[in-house]
C-alpha cells in the first residue's frame, strides 16, 4: 500500500519545469558574469596608459 504513493510522486512532474527553468537562468547568470569580468579586465587594459586608446589618439594627432 505504500508504494502507490512513493510511485504517484516519482511520476508527478508537475514541478520539474519551475526546476528546469531556474537551473537555465543560474547557468545563463553564471555565463553572464563571466564574460563581464573577462571584458573588464580587457577593456580596462585598452584603456589603461599606453593603451590602445592612447596609440589611436596619438596617431590621429599626427594626420595633416
Amino acid at each position: 500500500m505504500r508504494a502507490l504513493p512513493i510511485r504517484r510522486f516519482l511520476r508527478n512532474e508537475s514541478g520539474a519545469t519551475a526546476v528546469e527553468y531556474g537551473l537555465l537562468a543560474g547557468l545563463i547568470a553564471v555565463a553572464l558574469i563571466a564574460s563581464f569580468i573577462a571584458l573588464g579586465n580587457t577593456t580596462q587594459g585598452l584603456l589603461a596608459a599606453g593603451g590602445a586608446a592612447n596609440v589611436m589618439t596619438d596617431q590621429a594627432a599626427t594626420i595633416p
